[in-house]
């Protein structure tokens, strides 16, 4: 009895153990990111305080913030050669980053470090903190690894790089790239990565994105996170873990699946962004009405193991698994998707936030001087971004529906209606309703939104300004009906409403 009772409670233990690193750590009541790709930290950190905090996100998704090669043209791809742990980028000084992480979270907006930990760089000799290195010898004196700290002796190929990625030894043995692959089994090396995120930690950073996590053998994960301090308690409260999300490309097919790593941490799900853009650019057959029950309906992994988004800084530019992923080039169909997945009850997002790029020079690197230092973000009198910088998560249809899902969060999807092709509408319990006409003809009729009575502002064309919509009113009923028209010719043929947008 005593023995049975020790195992179950050491069970419970582990399973509690490993729900929290799929925990986002968020304020209360926030459930979007962002990711400001390549942003500088004194950005961030005004971003935090002026809209971020304000608007209802949880989280930004950071670049790494440790220091990496500085390579020719200033690629952004620079950012992902680690020469050392210093805290000194592209983005800015240890200094500004801490002045970011503690400024974000006096915000309630959490800050997610992109940590490179699979490799070092492969290109230059020059770091952003001025350390030499040299990738040929595998000689990197700042952090220190030397040759002893990186797996070439386990890899089977004649490159010594990744040549069938239908081998799992291959794929976690072997360079990416080019790229120097560490020996995260060997304990120096572990315990240096291990000082880096907890250095992170200790300032007060909520969690990782792990990058290039299939390319590191599961256990050998597993060991790094079990020795992550936990985060400090008073901001995140007694006993919280680092949430945890891994990038594990699997787009179906995959001899490595995004399942041998869900069992410790979240998972980028890719999928989903890819069968998302698919539908809504009718790719295959595919229809709106199909969606009602996206996730893992679809075969996707279940929603608290998933970190979901419908494009990131990779598949942008085709890298990442590629497909015929939406982006901020095709703005109309990327704001149907991302209505559709922030009023979903599936997953947690992470909004992309771009700058733009010449499609045809997809190495691109952020708006900088001419000596490579990374502009400033530019905020505009409409709030929207300047000076090269997209934004998407300053676009009204955009944060609007960020207030939509802190709104209907814990709400079950009711109310579903299609028009049997690409006309959808469903509410988030008594608290939200969503109506999204991706037809080649006009939507005009009575919806049950499930929502009480009263005059709502659409989130999607406006705002609750001084007491009145500055965009589209949909009047509710007694008996929670409302008339709602959408042309199929509108640039944002959505129309969103919740009980926080309620006059």
């Amino acid at each position: 009895m005593q023995v049975g009772f020790l195992l179950s409670t050491c069970a419970f233990l582990l399973v509690s153990y490993i729900h929290a690193t799929k925990d986002p750590n968020s304020a209360p009541n926030r459930h979007t990111a962002v990711h400001l790709f390549e942003w500088k930290w004194t950005d961030i950190a005004n971003e935090c305080e002026r809209f971020l905090g304000p608007h209802g996100y949880s989280g930004v998704q950071v670049s790494p913030p440790n220091e990496h090669a500085l390579i020719q043209n200033r690629p952004w791809y620079e950012r992902y050669q680690p020469v050392s742990y210093k805290l000194q980028s592209r983005s800015g000084t240890e200094a500004e980053f801490i002045d970011m992480v503690n400024r974000c979270n006096n915000a309630g907006v959490r800050i997610y470090v992109d940590a490179v930990i699979n490799h070092m760089a492969a290109g230059g000799n020059k770091g952003s903190a001025g350390s030499s290195y040299n990738p040929g010898s595998k000689d990197f004196p700042t952090v220190p690894f030397s040759a002893w700290d990186f797996g070439d002796s386990l890899c089977k190929t004649a490159s010594g790089g990744i040549e069938n990625y239908g081998d799992p030894d291959q794929v976690r043995n072997c360079k990416l790239v080019g790229l120097p692959d560490l020996l995260i089994s060997k304990d120096y090396v572990l315990n240096k990565i291990l000082d880096y995120m907890n250095t992170l930690i200790n300032i007060g950073v909520a969690g990782f994105r792990i990058d290039a996590a299939k390319h590191m053998w599961p256990n050998d994960l597993n060991k790094l996170i079990g020795k992550l301090n936990n985060l400090p308690s008073k901001i995140f409260g007694d006993n919280k873990r680092p949430f945890i999300y891994f990038e594990v490309i699997d787009l179906g097919g995959e001899t490595i699946k995004n399942t041998d790593y869900t069992w410790m941490a979240r998972v980028s799900e890719f999928r989903y962004g890819k069968f998302l853009s698919e539908v809504v650019q009718k790719k295959y057959g595919q229809k709106l009405k199909y969606l009602n029950n996206f996730g893992t309906g679809w075969g996707m992994i279940p929603d608290g193991d998933a970190q979901i988004m419908v494009d990131n800084h990779d598949n942008q530019r085709g890298h990442g698994g590629g497909g015929d992923i939406l982006t901020f080039f095709e703005s109309r169909g990327y704001k149907i998707a991302t209505a559709f997945m922030l009023a979903w009850n599936y997953g947690y997002p992470v909004i992309m936030s771009s700058y733009n790029f010449d499609r045809n020079n997809d190495a691109q690197g952020p708006p900088s001087d001419s000596n490579g230092n990374t502009n400033s973000v530019p905020i505009n009198a409409d709030l929207s971004c300047g000076g090269g910088w997209v934004c998407e998560h300053r676009w009204r249809q955009i944060y609007g529906m960020v207030r939509f899902r802190n709104t209907a969060s814990g709400q079950p999807v009711a109310n579903w209606w299609d028009n049997g092709n690409n006309q959808i509408a469903f509410s988030r319990g008594n608290r939200a309703f969503i109506v999204i006409n991706n037809d080649d003809s006009g939507l005009n009729q009575w919806f049950q939104t499930g929502l009480p009575q009263g005059q709502y502002c659409d989130v999607i064309s406006g705002n609750v300004e001084n007491g009145r919509c500055t965009g589209k009113t949909v009047t509710v009923e007694a008996d929670g009906r409302a008339p709602i028209s959408i042309s199929n010719t509108e640039a944002d043929p959505m129309v969103a409403i919740h009980v926080n947008a309620k006059l």
